[in-house]
């Protein structure tokens, strides 16, 4: 898989914008790393020392009042797997419209990858 991301430094900008999350009375899950020379099936790890050649970095913010959560997943290829529950989702009678995927590919750096999450943070959350 070719090294677009720096995962390391994806991971700084999350811890960076973690404070102002929880300020936002958001629940910030810990950073899920997936080793890419681990066996399969990889194990996620929460220790960022355990892993030797990340593939992937992972978050999970929820907003339990509201019942919204956004999880996602950027990989070092330049992609991130993105789902979400929109906050508010159990008052929509039938949910399609607030829960599901966003199409997350073409990411270029760390950078473009934090501006594409703040648009889903407001997306699922509001605000």
């Amino acid at each position: 898989m070719d090294h677009v991301i720096d995962l390391d430094e994806a991971a700084a900008r999350l811890a960076a914008l973690a404070p102002a999350w929880r300020a936002a009375r958001l629940t910030v899950g810990p950073l899920t790393w997936r080793d890419g020379r681990a066996r399969w099936s990889q194990p996620l790890e929460t220790d960022r020392a355990r892993v030797a050649d990340p593939d992937s970095v992972g978050l999970r913010l929820s907003d339990p009042p509201s019942g919204g959560e956004l999880h996602v997943v950027l990989f070092r290829g330049g992609w991130a797997d993105v789902d979400y529950l929109a906050a508010g989702w159990q008052s929509d009678p039938d949910g399609r419209e607030r829960a599901g995927v966003v199409p997350a590919h073409g990411i270029a750096s760390a950078a473009d990858f934090e501006a594409r999450l703040a648009g889903w943070v407001r997306d699922v959350f509001g605000g």
